[in-house]
């Protein structure tokens, strides 16, 4: 049986709570591959779980702002160019030039694994210089790309119409889990499960809890705007609604989601990332059977067509969220609805059907490794 090639990834991001790459690392590997997926080490990280492939965390002198980004760019080059792999594969564009530059080299394939519309994020398109240098590495290296994929269709569509180059699609679904999913819950609550980031509804959903009755919000996970949040949080004096759980292991939170009442995925009109994004999240809230007050966006709104389980909203006014929750929490006809759709689209929009395309699209690759 011949040797399958050996595949290194790279993030920025810490290993433990990145949930894509573990699928996709878990899926390659299982199918043959030898799988290497490299991180960031900080003091915070906890220990890596055993896993079905190779982990590797640098350790970085600092940890934000330009500096860090060349540093662990330079780091990561030195690393590609002195270790042996089969397959580069770049995940989202603050990789992607060493990987570009050691397959080159090396004659290897090269892959670009693109998460997110990365020039397009809030923390770049509003920082015209930065916005420049990451614009200029991707003019220069996606066009010359021949393996690439993304997401979702729209991110696909903006990379071929910009560059002319095709991106296949492999969304983010969760694993389809035969778990119960439970029908009486304890207590209401609404969920966020994420990065507290610019952007993405936090603060907005904090101000609607003023309006949103026997209800509270869980909020799982850290990012630039926690601080601002839990301010925001005492400022309202919401201490007894609104609930900071911080990083919670992907096991825990699977058992919080699964007892949420409602969740939420909005995002701000900053940028194409966000108009065209396609969240982690929004996959594992209808997983949980678990319906969810959404962005009224194009990829949102495209699934939500062909499986109603979510209700869409025009805007992040907080008075305007308000209403779309105490709808939900108070229709229950209208709320059960939704959850049975959830339990429909699980068994259609899943990780196991995502990876039928991974592996078909790492075939195309493989001949061109070995």
């Amino acid at each position: 049986m011949p040797v399958k090639p050996h595949i290194v990834f790279t993030v920025i991001n810490d290993l433990h709570y990145d949930q894509r790459m573990e699928r996709i690392c878990t899926s390659l590997s299982m199918a043959g591959y030898r799988v290497t997926l490299i991180g960031r080490q900080l003091e915070t990280n906890k220990p890596l779980p055993q896993r079905p492939y190779a982990q590797l965390r640098f350790k970085m002198p600092v940890n934000k702002g330009k500096l860090f980004y060349l540093l662990y760019n330079l780091r990561l080059l030195w690393h590609l160019l002195t270790h042996r792999y089969d397959i580069y594969g770049a995940t989202d564009l603050d990789t992607l030039v060493p990987h570009f530059i050691a397959a080159s080299l090396k004659g290897k394939p090269f892959v670009y694994d693109a998460h997110e519309y990365f020039a397009e994020l809030p923390e770049v398109v509003n920082r015209p210089f930065v916005k420049w240098i990451w614009k200029k590495a991707e003019q220069f290296i996606v066009p010359r790309t021949r393996f690439a994929y993304t997401i979702n269709q729209s991110y696909a569509d903006l990379f071929e119409q910009q560059y002319g180059t095709r991106f296949a699609v492999i969304r983010n679904a969760a694993l389809l889990r035969n778990e119960a999913i439970p029908n009486l819950k304890p207590e209401r609550y609404i969920l966020y499960q994420g990065a507290v980031n610019v952007g993405r509804g936090v603060e907005q959903m904090i101000e609607a809890m003023q309006f949103i009755n026997d209800c509270k919000l869980y909020i799982c996970g850290k990012g630039d705007v926690y601080g601002k949040c839990t301010q925001l949080v005492q400022q309202l004096g919401l201490e007894n609604k609104v609930i900071f759980w911080g990083y919670i292991p992907p096991d825990e939170l699977r058992h919080i989601t699964l007892m949420a009442t409602l969740g939420f995925t909005f995002f701000t009109n900053e940028g194409q990332s966000y108009y065209y994004s396609l969240a982690n999240r929004f996959f594992d809230y209808f997983h949980a059977g678990v319906p969810q007050l959404c962005i009224n966006f194009p990829e949102y709104a495209r699934i939500n067509r062909q499986f109603e389980i979510a209700l869409l909203v025009n805007d992040l006014e907080p008075q305007t969220i308000a209403a779309a929750a105490n709808r939900l929490l108070s229709d229950m006809p209208y709320y059960n609805r939704l959850r049975q759709n959830c339990l429909a689209a699980r068994q259609e929009i899943n990780w196991q059907n995502e990876e039928i395309k991974l592996l078909a699209f790492y075939k195309q690759v493989e001949t061109q490794a070995l």
